[in-house]
């Protein structure tokens, strides 16, 4: 019963970070100039990675170098290029759909890099999940862009193999310590990107400032520390259900701040949303999975 309540907390704190990450559209949209999303991603990422970074005082060192910067990459600059890709070439319900494919790929990948089983129930709960977020935020006239297709499924590869190896390779240092790595190293490869591909932005307003403080220290820093003490923790495939909670609480805003109107069809996509997140945290306490294969779990880490 014990394990039970811990697990169940576990659940709900490492929900907070995709919970939250639902209003970045809503952030981004009304705070920030448009059209500038990889020195956004950058702004985000960097400043956060380095406070952390300053927090623990604590580098990288031998392979945790090269770790460092593929998890960084895999979580922060390849995904968010891709994600906004996506998101310009394709309407926003289009985009979170094809995105929502991330917790099946995400279970493929935990059989490969980790030994899991593969339960139907498990993918059941992860289809159920993709016609819930469809029902949410696909409109009847949205067109599909190949190149958008594309760029969204890239991302959601990324961020799924990004999960399982966080999960896989389990770091000598505190879960802050190697947030910190990942949010910094992120940070420094769109750095180029975005200075190559996008002009200078212009000087800040005060509600430019205010949300970029958002998205940094709320948005990256503090939701990224919940998500990966989560992976450490929680199965992942459990982790990556809980992403279908960002398109919801993004609707919900739309619905409680800017005055968008609920459809019956929204309603019962925000049903099978919480149905598939139910579905998937309750295959972890009727079905407990061995510890993990991984040999770094019995040895000393590099």
């Amino acid at each position: 019963m014990k394990k039970t309540r811990t697990l169940f907390s576990d659940v709900l704190v490492t929900a907070l970070a995709p919970t939250i990450w639902g209003s970045t559209y809503f952030v981004t949209t009304s705070y920030l100039p448009h059209g500038y999303p990889l020195t956004v991603s950058f702004l985000r990422a960097l400043p956060a990675g380095l406070l952390l970074l300053a927090t623990v005082r604590q580098l990288p060192h031998g392979i945790w170098w090269l770790r460092a910067f593929v998890l960084g990459g895999l979580n922060f600059s390849f995904f968010w290029a891709m994600l906004f890709v996506s998101a310009y070439r394709l309407p926003g319900g289009v985009a979170a759909t094809v995105g929502a494919i991330q917790p099946l790929i995400v279970i493929l990948l935990s059989r490969v890099f980790l030994g899991r089983p593969i339960h139907s129930v498990a993918v059941g709960a992860g289809m159920v999940g993709m016609i819930g977020v469809a029902l949410l935020v696909l409109t009847p006239n949205a067109a599909l862009d190949p190149i958008g297709v594309v760029a969204g499924i890239a991302g959601a590869v990324s961020m799924a193999f990004g999960t399982v190896l966080t999960r896989r390779w389990v770091p000598p240092v505190s879960n802050l310590a190697f947030t910190a790595w990942q949010l910094t190293a992120g940070g420094i490869m769109l750095a180029p990107v975005a200075f190559f591909f996008e002009p200078a932005m212009p000087a800040p307003t005060a509600a430019n400032i205010l949300g970029m403080a958002y998205l940094c220290l709320i948005g990256a820093a503090f939701t990224y520390l919940l998500w990966f003490r989560g992976l450490a923790r929680i199965e992942p495939s459990a982790v990556a259900s809980l992403g279908f909670l960002s398109p919801v609480t993004a609707t919900l805003l739309g619905w409680l701040v800017l005055g968008q109107s609920l459809t019956p069809a929204q309603l019962f996509g925000f049903a099978m949303v919480l149905a598939s997140v139910w579905l998937s945290q309750r295959m972890m306490t009727v079905r407990p999975t061995r510890p993990d294969a991984s040999p770094q779990r019995a040895t000393r880490p590099a």
